[in-house]
């Protein structure tokens, strides 16, 4: 009997659906402008990936405000990590220091 195979090293990669290629390779072509950019391309690009935060908080049941886009792993766990040790410390009533550590 042949086996399944399974794919767990999604540590740098992950396989992409099909349709999810077919997505991303429709923006690179079409919204190449910088969403910081107040020019045409710029206002495109940054509609993009507005209707793209707002198709995910809608699929995970969150607000916009809570889909943050990131470059990549390390800056997303720096991230999680920054916030969640400040979460921490502001939980325990650690303001003064927690606020002196990022002035």
């Amino acid at each position: 009997m042949m086996m399944k195979r399974v794919f767990f090293d999604n540590a740098a990669t992950t396989p992409l659906l099909d349709e999810v290629i077919q997505a991303m390779e429709e923006t690179m072509r079409h919204n190449n402008g910088n969403p910081s950019s107040i020019h045409a391309e710029g206002r495109k690009a940054r509609a993009a990936i507005e209707q793209a935060r707002k198709q995910i908080a809608k699929q995970i049941g969150a607000s916009i405000g809570e889909i943050f886009f990131t470059s990549g792993g390390t800056e997303s766990f720096e991230m999680c990590g920054t916030r969640s040790w400040r979460a921490t410390y502001y939980q325990r009533g650690h303001r003064a220091s927690l606020r002196a550590a990022f002035a």
